[in-house]
């Protein structure tokens, strides 16, 4: 931490009076370090057993340490407790060196002849510089230098030099055009804070130029520099030139959201107007535009396509400048339109579809199918064959254009096919729970459109489910009438009628619903074989369509759909439980039938291994058939309601 001294080249300056002297030795630190002032007297250790030193501070000189005897004593004032002895007494240390420390310092023998001196320079780099830059701007056409910035270097020791660059080029006073003022601030530690303004005057080439200011400073290790952050100062000039610019490029389509702009090469920028030229009285008129002077398309449309131009007055020179005309262009795709526009046709017979649309460019024209999306030609033209009833519907012409992506518009037609109504389903069945209120639906379709009305008395609404398609909608109390008879939905239309009857069931803990099942098969053994015998089932078939042609839609009621499965949970596991009751009344030799009314039935001794099961059907009375029993009697007519499984053991 301690310095060194070495000789200073040149005379000292920095005490007057003290020129024709001999030159002191120079001892260089930095503030807050410890300096070594080495005494020069004599190296033997006896010539140094009595001396005095001193502090030499604008011509006072002043005694701060005692050595007697190779013993050192500081003398009381600001270097009390400072100093000390280091080399045998060879030399003295200054700690915690400041500013204030600047100064010549002698030691002298017990002869006054006998005398050295030191020069003790201080140093303290600055802090970074900061700059600040002149906000509110420069004309170019003021006459004198004005303020471009203000440079400030902080806390250094000495005064640390300051140079101004434009651009990486240093700046130098210059009469009329460059001036640069600087002034220094002694802070009451002896540091110094340095403030420098550079004036000038600019032109509109400055108005991109970087100034930036760099302080020079020396320290014990050689000379050091520090520069400030860039800075742009606004400059303000006329404008000379006017243009309009349009976002985005490139080929614009309806729909775009256009921005038209006017630029300048002034700044500030002048005040701006657009105007379009009237395409019937070929005048320019201007349009409305946003507070920043831009016109906003949104959306963009034809008619906004035309000829503009930008104007713009500079409000300090009232100069007024005008731009060249642009052309804008909005490509477009309108009265997309198919013919016939209605289109209805027979059964069998062939139908023609054209289309056409307008646009200012070459069109490219597909048909797709509505329903599916999927294309079926390229062209105006759809010819369509042998029409089925399933190629009613919607047809869509799709009018685009290649050369501008995204840019097309299309028209639905819905090609009608005379008939009678078709029906979604011919039945269905639906489990219900009695004095509960329900909804029933019923769906048809059919050209001209069919009207619905139903076999039982509710509140109806009808919604469209297409030019063709029509869903009724009946709002129900269930009742025991309406369980014994269902309900008929009835769709017409002057071509015919069709019907759907929806069959109402209980759904119950007692009752248990057999949906369509596969045979069940049941494996048992007796004492004198093993064998295995078919269960035979009665299946419920699924509804029929109501139409051959047509897809069947299956209207699933949420009500039913739970019902449906704890039923065949709960079959399965009570036909497992008949099945053991029934084995064991089997083994007693005797098997009585559960239904009240019904005779016990005993079995020949050869088909002891027989038994019949009697299980309650979801079939409707009218669709049943009379099973054949085991013994090959049959049931009687009264027994429609129930049907027998034959279990074989």
């Amino acid at each position: 931490c301690c310095l060194q001294s070495r000789r200073w080249g040149s005379p000292d300056q920095g005490v007057p009076g003290e020129a024709e002297q001999p030159e002191p030795e120079l001892v260089e630190v930095e503030v807050g370090h410890t300096a070594l002032l080495k005494c020069g007297l004599s190296h033997a250790q006896g010539n140094l057993s009595h001396v005095d030193w001193f502090s030499v501070h604008k011509e006072k000189r002043m005694l701060i340490f005692r050595v007697r005897q190779g013993q050192g004593q500081s003398e009381p004032g600001e270097y009390h407790n400072r100093l000390s002895l280091q080399d045998k007494g060879t030399a003295l240390a200054l700690t915690g060196v400041t500013p204030h420390d600047d100064r010549i310092f002698t030691c002298q023998g017990r002869r006054r002849a006998q005398e050295h001196r030191i020069r003790l320079r201080v140093y303290k780099a600055p802090e970074e510089p900061s700059i600040q830059v002149n906000t509110l701007g420069i004309s170019v056409n003021s006459e004198e230098p004005v303020e471009v910035a203000t440079c400030v270097g902080r806390n250094g020791y000495p005064v640390p030099q300051v140079t101004w660059y434009k651009n990486g080029q240093s700046l130098k006073e210059e009469k009329n055009r460059v001036h640069i003022q600087s002034s220094q601030t002694e802070e009451s530690s002896g540091l110094f804070t340095l403030r420098s303004v550079l004036q000038a005057q600019v032109s509109k080439e400055d108005k991109d130029a970087q100034f930036y200011c760099e302080l020079s400073y020396r320290l014990p290790s050689g000379n050091h520099m520090k520069e400030s952050k860039e800075v742009t100062v606004p400059v303000f000039y006329p404008a000379e030139r006017v243009w309009l610019e349009v976002e985005p490029e490139g080929m614009l389509k309806e729909g775009d959201r256009v921005e038209i702009r006017c630029l300048a090469d002034g700044n500030p920028q002048p005040h701006f107007s657009i105007i379009k030229q009237n395409l019937n009285t070929r005048e320019m008129e201007e349009e409305r535009t946003d507070d920043n002077g831009v016109l906003v398309l949104d959306p963009a449309q034809k008619e906004h396509s035309g000829r503009y131009e930008c104007q713009g007055l500079d409000l300090e020179t009232t100069t007024s400048l005008q731009s060249d005309q642009q052309e804008l262009v909005v490509n477009y795709v309108s009265d997309v339109r198919v013919s016939p526009a209605a289109p209805e046709s027979q059964e069998g017979s062939s139908l023609t579809l054209n289309c056409e649309a307008e646009s200012n460019q070459d069109l490219q024209f597909q048909w797709l199918r509505e329903k599916t999306g999927k294309l079926l030609a390229n062209g105006q033209t759809l010819q369509l064959h042998k029409l089925k009833r399933e190629e009613g519907g919607g047809y869509r012409c799709l009018a685009s254009v290649p050369s501008v992506p995204g840019l097309n518009r299309s028209q639905l037609v819905n090609v009608a096919i005379f008939g009678p109504p078709w029906m979604a389903l011919r039945e269905k069945k639906m489990w219900v729970k009695e004095n509960s209120v329900l909804n029933l639906s019923c769906e048809a379709s059919g050209h001209p459109r069919p009207s619905i009305v139903w076999s039982v008395h509710g509140a109806a609404s009808e919604q469209d489910q297409g030019p063709q398609s029509v869903l009724s909608v009946l709002n129900v109390l269930v009742t025991p009438e309406l369980l014994e008879t269902g309900a008929e939905c009835v769709a017409s239309n002057s071509l015919g009628r069709n019907t759907t009857i929806i069959f109402l069931e209980l759904a119950h803990v007692g009752l248990i619903l057999l949906p369509p099942l596969t045979p069940i098969h049941f494996m048992s053994s007796t004492p004198d074989s093993n064998r295995t015998t078919n269960l035979s089932t009665s299946t419920v078939s699924p509804p029929a369509r109501a139409n051959g042609t047509s897809t069947e839609k299956k209207l699933t009621e949420p009500e039913s759909k739970g019902v449906v499965i704890v039923a065949v949970t709960v079959c399965i596991l009570v036909l497992a439980l008949l099945g053991a009751v029934l084995y064991f009344f089997y083994k007693k030799g005797k098997l009585p039938c559960g239904r009240s009314g019904k005779q016990e039935i005993t079995l020949p001794p050869s088909r002891k291994s027989e038994f019949v099961v009697e299980v309650k059907s979801d079939k409707l009375p009218e669709e049943m058939g009379l099973l054949q029993g085991s013994n090959g009697d049959k049931r009687a007519p009264g027994d429609q309601g129930e049907k027998y499984i034959d279990l074989r053991h």
